[in-house]
């Protein structure tokens, strides 16, 4: 059963008829449970990426929070890079005034291929007091930063109340973006995308920083440390793929298997019911889609599959033809914390930058 449905049903179930509705229907009930993947421990799977005094384990290590203060923000990294996978966690995001902040879950290989990296983000973008948080998903491929494929969106719950769980599947021949069980975005692969497809092995990365400059509002409402400290939780940490020498390529076991049993899961296939569930999101909660951005793009990057329904609510621009009603800014210049690189101290905060145009309101 869709758990949409479930949620209607129950505003007019009894109690005992809501307990004999998830009996009979279990599944309903765990859709949050992200395809019931196995975990790990933070130090099965994690190290500091910068700001360890701003990184908070939790006494059994199956969580962490990462803080921002005045004095930094904080970020952690995999200790492996992987050869496509799957990337998960359960998140929680500050709450009350959250203005200028970044909250960032995403897939890079910055450290090892600066100028021809490869990336899949999801970034969370913060508001002013009584807004509600917003996020975007981005992909490059071989430093194809120019040519970014930005989306964004709303959501249809509020993150700082409860986790969520979010994901990021990788193959060689898709990648989707996950919100618990709902697949909220599919990029295949098209041949004519050559290398801006990601292709080379990538860590995974969770990150909070200070983004005043471009976040909420273009950068006009800017982080009100009388609010501090600002805490993003991360749990249910998930990192499944084949592990490989970023270099050399070489993996540690037989990547060739491991893609297999990947592209075999259950979180790879889209059923007919996921792809309802896909539309059902994308035609409400998407406020900016790059394949919509003629202006942009005249003729729309050759992954872009326009879907009529979703052609008919934007602009040229790439916008809504009805704005939503909050805060937001329509470009940006991104400055990303720096990763630091695997072979000098990971602890310290670089000075790395990215730059990329921003999706539209």
């Amino acid at each position: 059963m869709d758990y949409r449905v479930l949620s209607s049903l129950s505003k007019s179930l009894t109690p005992f008829s809501l307990l004999l509705l998830l009996y009979i229907f279990p599944a309903a009930a765990a859709t949050t449970r992200a395809f019931n993947l196995s975990t790990i421990t933070y130090e099965e799977g994690y190290s500091p990426l910068f700001s360890d005094f701003n990184i908070e384990r939790s006494p059994d290590d199956t969580s962490f929070r990462l803080l921002l203060n005045r004095f930094s923000g904080s970020g952690v990294i995999s200790t492996e890079y992987y050869n496509y996978g799957f990337f998960s966690a359960s998140i929680k995001l500050p709450a009350i005034y959250t203005a200028g902040i970044v909250v960032a879950f995403y897939t890079s290989n910055v450290d090892t291929f600066e100028k021809n990296h490869d990336e899949l983000d999801i970034e969370f973008l913060g508001n002013v007091n009584g807004q509600p948080w917003r996020f975007q998903t981005n992909l490059y491929g071989n430093g194809s930063v120019s040519r970014g494929r930005e989306e964004r969106y709303r959501m249809w719950f509020d993150p700082s109340k409860d986790f969520h769980h979010y994901s990021i599947l990788w193959t060689p021949k898709n990648i989707i973006f996950y919100i618990d069980e709902t697949p909220i975005r599919e990029v295949n692969r098209n041949p004519a995308m050559g290398g801006d497809f990601p292709s080379k092995p990538m860590s995974l990365y969770a990150t909070i920083w200070d983004a005043s400059s471009w976040a909420t509002n273009g950068g006009k409402a800017k982080v009100d440390y009388k609010h501090e400290p600002f805490a993003a939780e991360f749990k249910d940490l998930v990192l499944e793929g084949c592990i490989v020498d970023p270099i050399e390529q070489i993996s540690s076991t037989n990547c060739t298997d491991r893609i297999a049993k990947l592209l075999a899961q259950n979180y790879s296939i889209m059923t007919p019911e996921r792809r309802k569930s896909m539309k059902w999101f994308r035609e409400r909660y998407m406020y900016y889609s790059y394949c919509y951005d003629n202006i942009r793009y005249p003729v729309p990057p050759p992954e872009c599959v326009i879907v009529q329904s979703e052609r008919d609510l934007f602009k040229d621009s790439g916008r809504l033809r009805q704005k939503m009603k909050f805060g937001g800014s329509h470009s940006h210049r991104k400055h990303r914390p720096g990763r630091s690189s695997r072979r000098r101290n990971r602890a310290a905060a670089g000075a790395s930058s990215k730059s990329g145009q921003a999706a539209a309101m």
